[in-house]
């Protein structure tokens, strides 16, 4: 396997063929004193319009307890933001009760419209089925199940027109079964505010090129129709960088690295630009969220990397952050349970981490 090379903050990045740690200078490993600027600490701001949201299943409700309690702990118990729950079907009762009992901060229960979840009209369900077929020959995760495909696409372009959210501009994504280790001591939606950021992340996998194989053409398809779409602080390099992974950049022309989006701050006003609809549009006419398994992941990143400004993309590397297999861990003393610098617990991994990639052809902050 390829080992990226990363010379941006002077010395080299690289992840072992299989295990181990990283070789050279890694960020986690010096002493993390969060962002920047100024940082609102609990009680010296006013919360801003901003929740954290989460689409869940009532027979999720033990991983997203334990999400909740994790993030709590560190973060919402000193700033008290909503929760808002999505499923596509109402929420049980235990469900409800269970997870308010976690929070001081208010909580609401929302079932996603029939049509932002049901699949378009559009979409063959022979042509689906026998594309399903072929994914699976591919060893291509989720792809025969049918959810899977309704959550990435509800994920990427339907859940900010949700009714619940139209007056809400800022979320934290929080799935069922993550950990947080880090003490979070400012308010992060203030923070993004403040310093105009548009997106915050914390890990950058490879994708699957199997699973998002025309999804690149598509996007190339779509600048071309609309050039005045792309920023001109793009991150263009990042998506189409052909060293760190050639394999991947030769099927279709992406790098296939990616932010990990089940860990995302962001504005919904980017998703809610005429830009971005216009793109969600394109690639949903095309079908490859059921014909493929184009997920949010890679929907989300090569957006942002076009249309939007990359200095306006932020790395929170302060957020001590699991979601199995992968982590974020930063060497700071408001952490625990979390070994500075450590990218996986499993094995064979760490060559799947694309971090170093944003840090030379964007930036570290």
């Amino acid at each position: 396997m390829h080992r990226p090379h990363v010379g941006g903050w002077g010395g080299q990045f690289v992840r072992p063929k299989t295990g181990g740690s990283l070789k050279g200078i890694d960020p986690l490993l010096n002493p993390e004193k969060g962002p920047p600027g100024k940082l609102w600490g609990p009680g010296e701001a006013e919360r801003i319009s901003a929740t954290l949201l989460s689409l869940v299943r009532n027979s999720e409700l033990e991983g997203m307890v334990s999400s909740m309690r994790d993030l709590e702990r560190t973060f919402n118990s000193k700033f008290n933001y909503p929760w808002t729950f999505f499923n596509d079907e109402e929420f049980s009762q235990e469900f409800k009760e269970r997870t308010q009992a976690e929070t001081k901060a208010g909580c609401r229960y929302e079932v996603i419209p029939k049509d932002h979840w049901q699949i378009p009209s559009w979409i063959n369900n022979d042509l689906m089925a026998e594309s399903a077929k072929l994914l699976e020959e591919k060893k291509v995760q989720y792809s025969g199940l049918k959810s899977y495909h309704q959550m990435c696409r509800w994920n990427s372009g339907k859940f900010y027109d949700h009714p619940a959210l139209k007056d809400i501009r800022w979320y934290w994504r929080v799935e069922p079964k993550v950990h947080f280790f880090c003490d979070v001591n400012y308010d992060v939606f203030k923070y993004m505010e403040d310093n105009n950021k548009t997106y915050g992340f914390v890990i950058n996998i490879y994708d699957s090129p199997e699973s998002i194989e025309t999804l690149w053409p598509h996007t190339l398809e779509f600048l071309a129709e609309n050039p005045d779409y792309l920023h001109p602080n793009n991150a263009m390099a990042w998506l189409t960088d052909s060293k760190n992974r050639p394999e991947h950049h030769q099927k279709s022309g992406y790098s296939t690295c990616h932010f990990w989006s089940n860990f995302e701050i962001a504005d919904m006003n980017f998703w809610r630009s005429q830009k971005y609809r216009d793109y969600f549009d394109h690639l949903d006419r095309a079908g490859g969220f059921f014909y493929e398994r184009w997920g949010d992941a890679p929907v989300h990143s090569i957006a942002l990397g076009l249309m939007e400004d990359k200095n306006k993309i932020h790395w929170f590397r302060d957020i001590g952050y699991q979601h199995i297999p992968y982590f974020n861990c930063p060497s700071s003393p408001k952490c625990r349970g979390c070994q500075a610098g450590r990218f996986t617990d499993g094995t064979g991994l760490d060559q799947e981490d694309c971090r170093a990639n944003w840090f030379e052809f964007a930036h570290m902050n």
